[in-house]
């Protein structure tokens, strides 16, 4: 894939994430725009049916929606309609989800199996007697033996899930609240060093027109010490200085540096926008590596490296932004 070829699915891959973002705030409706973190934390604890209920949801960074879940079998009907709701809520991020269940004073009905405990009785008397053997703790034998104990199989009401449903989702909004507070974080600090390059593209921007300076005067000097001043043709000289400097032009890269950078700053206020955000910073390193390509200045050299540095920490930023 040539730069042009990608440069063209870049654009094609970010229009396509515009038309999917506008398509569900048109769904979902509109919401707060701001930067949420992918790791979060959720727990909802009550009491349903006389059992003390507890929800905890943890989530952190993934490229897509990679939800576990861990709950009792009353409930793992349920477990595709909890996906569900944890993936529109959430969208993206390694889930964690679990529901633990505490049974209080007489929520769970356990008896005795009578009939299993006489027989196994008839039977254990049966063998003493033939074996001549005396036994003199039936009972504390056969209470180990298996489905002497029997417990009611619980059925999973419409009133009992519709409780379950308001704490995972209080468990979901805590969870949020977390997000967002971790990615004004984020933001802060996406902000920041998104400044720090444009402040280092203005030290460029000055460097700059020394730099062609001092590179036309070297030019000139290199070639006088091999070819005597005035046998030198000006006018072919400036031709080939011409064509030399052009190489080493950045200016349309100085151009779309800062359309890119501030186009970063205004995606920030998208929904959800670290996808975006990821492809913008993409195209804001090929700029900043092509200025280092052309270069040819150790002093603008040292700013270039000091974009990549504060780039290489948004991109690692970048990949917890929802």
């Amino acid at each position: 894939m040539n730069e042009d070829e990608f440069t063209n699915y870049i654009h094609i891959e970010i229009h396509s994430y515009i038309r999917r973002y506008s398509l569900r705030r048109n769904v979902f409706g509109n919401t707060q725009d701001m930067i949420k973190s992918m790791t979060g934390f959720g727990k909802a604890e009550g009491t349903v049916n006389k059992k003390r209920v507890s929800v905890e949801i943890r989530s952190v960074n993934s490229k897509g929606m990679d939800s576990n879940a861990r709950m009792p079998n009353l409930y793992r009907e349920k477990e595709l309609e909890i996906r569900n709701l944890l993936s529109e809520k959430l969208e993206r991020g390694k889930v964690d989800f679990s529901i633990n269940v505490e049974f209080s004073e007489g929520g769970r009905s356990t008896q005795i199996n009578k009939t299993i405990v006489k027989d196994y009785y008839r039977q254990l008397k049966s063998i003493s007697k033939e074996l001549k053997e005396e036994v003199h703790d039936y009972i504390g034998i056969i209470m180990h033996l298996p489905d002497v104990m029997k417990t009611e199989k619980e059925v999973l009401g419409e009133s009992e899930w519709k409780q379950i449903v308001k704490l995972i989702e209080s468990a979901v909004n805590k969870l949020e609240t977390f997000r967002k507070k971790e990615g004004s974080s984020l933001e802060k600090d996406l902000r920041k060093r998104i400044e720090l390059i444009l402040k280092f593209l203005s030290a460029v921007e000055t460097s700059d027109t020394a730099r062609i300076s001092a590179m036309k005067e070297k030019l000139r000097t290199n070639v006088e010490e091999f070819i005597p001043k005035e046998k030198i043709d000006n006018n072919r000289f400036e031709q080939e200085l011409i064509y030399y400097l052009e190489k080493l032009d950045i200016t349309e890269e100085k151009v779309r540096l800062k359309t890119h950078l501030d186009f970063f700053l205004k995606t920030m206020n998208e929904n959800s926008p670290g996808k975006k955000l990821g492809f913008i910073s993409q195209e804001i390193g090929r700029e900043i590596n092509t200025i280092g390509s052309k270069a040819n200045d150790a002093e603008m050299q040292k700013i270039v490296v000091q974009m990549k540095d504060e780039l290489e920490k948004i991109k690692e930023q970048l990949n917890n932004v929802l």
